[in-house]
């Protein structure tokens, strides 16, 4: 994997994420949409980031790009180190194995698989050892012990959440993105599933971006970023 050099002659640390000048622009039509513009920013281990703004202000693909989900289409992601842009798909593949757990809206579960067997499966495509006991050890994390048998159909929508916060912190991640966590939550699980997220960063040092509308995980981060027509309008810091 390639090591961005700037990173090491301008810093005495590696954040564990870094955008410069970074701009996205997607094709639909043949005509030409930018979704980022210019977005420059780092990350520091252990931070909590909310991303906040209106719907189509770029926060989804602003975390596709941190987690290699897609490549920008100017400027340079890094994370951890490593400029997204100079790897194939095998090393992206290992770069979002090693060191990316992603949460989404809809918890993207498994239905034939239980609730360990789905926790365990990034571990097991990977071929690693102790892949069922890490996954019993994460379902703890989440307060999910004695849940490990259930299928997702039998488990609330809170539990199958947790259950997907499991999966993503399998392979102990630098960086957990999620998108919208608790969009599909009524208030009383979604603010569980916001506690459970502030216990993660607070006592795992755990670093967290989350792309909401909810005013109460946005209250929650120490960092808001506030994005308006695909470029960042603020950033407030607690």
């Amino acid at each position: 994997m390639k090591l961005c050099i700037f990173s090491h002659l301008q810093r005495h640390y590696v954040p564990v994420l870094a955008f410069h000048q970074v701009a996205k622009d997607y094709v639909n039509d043949g005509e030409a949409i930018r979704a980022l513009e210019g977005i420059s920013f780092e990350v520091r281990q252990g931070e909590y980031i909310a991303l906040a703004g209106r719907s189509g202000c770029g926060k989804s693909t602003l975390l596709n790009l941190a987690g290699a989900m897609d490549f920008p289409t100017r400027g340079q992601v890094v994370l951890d180190g490593i400029c997204t842009s100079s790897l194939d798909d095998a090393g992206l593949t290992l770069l979002r194995r090693e060191k990316v757990g992603f949460v989404f809206q809809s918890f993207q579960l498994l239905e034939t698989l239980t609730a360990v067997e789905n926790a365990e499966l990034p571990l097991l495509l990977a071929g690693k050892r102790d892949a069922r006991q890490q996954a019993l050890e994460r379902l703890r994390w989440v307060e999910m012990g004695g849940f490990e048998d259930r299928l997702p159909h039998q488990l609330s929508g809170g539990q199958m959440q947790r259950v997907a916060i499991a999966r993503a912190l399998i392979h102990s991640p630098r960086l957990l993105l999620a998108d919208e966590p608790t969009g599909n939550l009524d208030n009383l699980t979604g603010g569980r599933i916001l506690q459970l997220i502030q216990r993660l960063n607070r006592e795992r040092g755990i670093t967290v971006i989350v792309a909401t509308h909810s005013p109460e995980l946005t209250a929650a981060a120490n960092t808001v970023m506030l994005l308006r027509d695909g470029r960042i309008e603020d950033i407030q810091h607690s």
